[in-house]
């Protein structure tokens, strides 16, 4: 059974005429989510303390929000959560996930880098994945002027963003230059294989939010041809190698068309011997996380992800 709050969250768009995302230009679609959060999202937090900087790595100019957690006021190096907004690499930006960078940063007691990463169609494949690996190489290379331990710096995101996180993960372990790897990969609904034809696809790709139809308007405004999705750094699960990446957690929700990829993932990494943990919110539709003031279940998994970063990142902290 779907949950009943997100079942009324749905009507009331259906409602209010909330055009489906598909059938916007990217201008109109981003601020169209933009404007929503106000709604779904709960009020934001106070953190200790936020900075806008300009992550400079690679060659490459990306903007990040850090958050510090009330802990930094206290002790010089926490752990650190590189994160990765979703959006379908189309929509979304550092203020639709402000509130959920700043949960995660104090229920984790973890300093949050929040990724600004290029968006198709105006930056197309591989744009958003050199920002990722830019961002996160620039926070472990200034890890102690952020107040973060570099060896206990993690890596996540929602959506498009547990896409771009996981194939961050593979190309830095590949990466001769990289001499700092993610800790952790916290994943929550991601999309890890573009174009995608699982059981969960077919049978929620329908009236559950995220739908087929818009599934393939991110795609084609990320990707430049369908041969890129067969490349790993955009379908993470097509990598021919799983082994000796981060320890991972990653959530699911059960009326997502992207629910089956996930699993297979944490299956793929589990295979290779990688530890991960894996949790589906049965009732759930995707993108809820965000949606804490108009649904419960969001704050649980809120939770859920900062305790699980809590207990893999804080170990041998005093």
């Amino acid at each position: 059974m779907l949950d009943p709050q997100a079942q009324a969250l749905m009507q009331l768009m259906i409602e209010k005429g909330v055009p489906p995302v598909y059938t916007l230009t990217p201008t109109e679609a981003r601020k169209s989510y933009r404007s929503r959060r106000t709604f779904t999202q709960p009020d934001a937090p106070e953190v200790y303390k936020v900075e806008d900087k300009v992550a400079s790595a690679n060659g490459l100019n990306v903007p990040v929000r850090v958050y510090h957690p009330h802990a930094a006021q206290t002790q010089k190096s926490l752990p650190g959560l590189v994160y990765i907004h979703g959006g379908g690499w189309t929509i979304g930006d550092l203020d639709t996930h402000d509130v959920l960078c700043r949960s995660l940063c104090l229920q984790a007691e973890v300093v949050v880098v929040s990724v600004d990463y290029r968006m198709g169609p105006e930056h197309k494949f591989p744009a958003a994945y050199e920002d990722t690996l830019a961002a996160f190489n620039w926070t472990a290379s200034h890890a102690e002027s952020l107040g973060i331990d570099p060896q206990r710096l993690a890596i996540g995101g929602d959506s498009a963003g547990g896409n771009l996180s996981a194939a961050a993960c593979i190309g830095l372990r590949d990466s001769p230059e990289t001499s700092i790897q993610p800790a952790y990969q916290l994943l929550i609904y991601p999309a890890t294989i573009m174009w995608q034809d699982t059981p969960s696809f077919h049978a929620n790709g329908k009236d559950y939010m995220l739908t087929k139809d818009s599934i393939a308007y991110y795609t084609d405004n990320y990707l430049s041809c369908r041969e890129d999705a067969k490349d790993w750094r955009a379908s993470p699960q097509f990598a021919s190698s799983h082994k000796n990446l981060p320890p991972a957690f990653v959530m699911t929700a059960g009326f997502d068309p992207l629910r089956d990829e996930g699993l297979m993932y944490a299956d793929a990494l589990s295979k290779a011997g990688v530890s991960a943990q894996y949790v589906c919110f049965e009732r759930q539709i995707h993108g809820f996380i965000t949606m804490g003031r108009v649904m419960q279940e969001a704050n649980t998994a809120v939770s859920l992800c900062a305790a699980v970063l809590k207990a893999n990142l804080h170990h041998g902290l005093s």
